[in-house]
């Protein structure tokens, strides 16, 4: 399972980053192959100052080794063995008119000393920034990750939807990073999923991606903008900076298997502003973007 899923995510990079490409016109991902001394590596490939794109990284990594102290206690579990591997990406428009984008597929192993698997399971998920709320993309958005959901079971989109609305909120500031999308860990075998069935659930779901995201930023690309459009989009990026270092799992697990800091920090975007207690004027479109991330919004 862990060759093919692998086998998975170096394609899926591949298709991801050569349709970003051809959507921008005009930068392309730079690529970096790194390793990582404990056992394992990645692939790292980052576009920056596009035309459309102003910075984004699509990260594929496959890490092994002894699971560190600190991940035991988390997981609850003594000295063992462990294989992770997925692909995690995130997109920051330059036009505050496009939304940032999220997305992560991952997979876990772990053995027990004489290497047998004693755990596994997939997780993952994609999720959508808006700065400014257009329904239509919002509706989009959530409609493609039901449809494949649907396709294997029509419990998960409601269940994974509401995981994602709960999992990407910043209680601190009592708002959600974004309007959510899909969110599933620890997807094991049971009764009535094999690891199989998970995968390919999980692979329907990153399939989905180019088709959730990239008809929005065609959209909305060419739409005009203002320097305070902007500043409201970089004050905003400050949230989305603060959820990722203070409440994101993804980045605290890179950072206590000693990952390598420039892919796991590859998500903060270029230019942010945190201005000291600011609100939007009432009315303004800007407050009806706070408004909907108070409350989590059925789309589809």
């Amino acid at each position: 399972m862990k060759t093919k899923f692998y086998q998975y995510i170096q394609d899926l990079q591949e298709s991801i980053t050569s349709k970003l490409e051809a959507v921008d016109g005009k930068a392309k991902f730079i690529e970096d192959i790194w390793e990582r001394k404990e056992g394992g590596g990645g692939r790292t490939r980052v576009i920056e100052n596009g035309e459309v794109f102003e910075k984004g990284g699509v990260n594929i990594s496959a890490v092994h080794g002894k699971l560190p102290k600190s991940m035991q206690a988390y997981f609850k579990v003594g000295d063992v063995d462990f294989f992770a591997c997925g692909l995690s990406l995130v997109i920051h428009p330059k036009s505050p008119m496009v939304p940032t984008v999220h997305a992560n597929w991952r997979y876990f192993e772990m053995y027990d000393e004489d290497g047998n698997i004693v755990d596994q399971w997939f997780g993952g998920g994609q999720d959508l920034t808006p700065y400014y709320l257009f329904e239509a993309d919002a509706k989009h958005f959530h409609k493609v990750c039901k449809m494949a959901c649907d396709k294997h079971n029509p419990e998960f989109y409601p269940n994974y939807k509401a995981r994602c609305d709960e999992y990407f909120f910043n209680n601190h500031r009592d708002e959600a990073r974004g309007i959510g999308g899909l969110f599933f860990d620890y997807c094991k075998a049971s009764e009535t999923m094999s690891m199989s069935h998970w995968y390919d659930f999980v692979t329907e779901v990153g399939n989905s991606f180019l088709a959730a995201y990239v008809p929005i930023v065609e959209r909305r690309k060419e739409l005009p903008y203002t320097k305070a459009n902007r500043d409201w989009q970089e004050i905003r990026r400050g949230r989305y900076v603060e959820f990722n270092l203070v409440h994101d799992k993804g980045t605290l697990f890179g950072l206590k298997t000693n990952g390598r800091i420039e892919s796991i920090l590859m998500s903060l975007p270029p230019h942010v502003q945190w201005v000291y207690n600011h609100h939007p004027k009432a009315g303004s479109e800007e407050e009806k973007l706070i408004n909907v991330l108070k409350t989590p919004i059925d789309w589809v």
